[in-house]
């Protein structure tokens, strides 16, 4: 427990510090990864794929662990019309909502890693490769890849160590990464 509180005060620390944007070099040992819980009451049908992207966050990072249901750092949200999107309100913590729509186009694995993605800090990038996660819809909806690259693992594995600036913890909403099924993609 009192490892437990020590990590928290830790974390509160550096947060308070980056809001006054002091950049914070390794506020904790390695060895103490941060735990962003999960909810996914709101996931409906898309639970089980927000599990299935959590342990792949999980087996390709260190310094953090994601966990199902155990608090509401980050939120999952199941939606109809408007496209999948990210909002991050700090470093770990947001909501990410999946559209029926364009899960129905895409990999819904592949938008749901993505969009958690942005919650660790991650931005787009609309290069069209298939093999980055972050190059969301522009990858096209053959590409069915939910995994991060080393580069993208590494960054988040970094964000977490608390080798980050006060710019990499700001809030920000991540949208049409994925086209709408309105629209087409050119």
């Amino acid at each position: 427990m009192t490892s437990r509180l020590n990590r928290l005060a830790v974390a509160f620390l550096a947060t308070a510090l980056a809001t006054l944007g002091v950049t914070v070099a390794n506020p904790a040992p390695a060895s103490a990864a941060m735990t962003i819980c999960y909810n996914t009451s709101q996931a409906g049908s898309y639970a089980s794929v927000a599990n299935q992207a959590a342990s792949i966050w999980n087996n390709a990072t260190v310094n953090l662990t994601l966990s199902a249901n155990c608090g509401s750092n980050l939120r999952i949200y199941r939606i109809t019309g408007g496209g999948s999107y990210a909002v991050r309100t700090s470093l770990g913590n947001g909501r990410v909502y999946i559209d029926t729509q364009q899960a129905a186009q895409y990999s819904v694995l592949r938008i749901m890693t993505h969009e958690i993605g942005h919650i660790l800090g991650l931005p787009d990038n609309y290069n069209g490769n298939c093999a980055l996660l972050m190059s969301g819809g522009s990858a096209g909806t053959s590409c069915t890849n939910p995994y991060p690259s080393t580069a993208e693992a590494s960054r988040v594995s970094n964000l977490f160590a608390g080798t980050f600036s006060a710019t990499d913890r700001s809030a920000d909403v991540f949208r049409d990464s994925w086209p709408s099924v309105l629209t087409p993609v050119s």
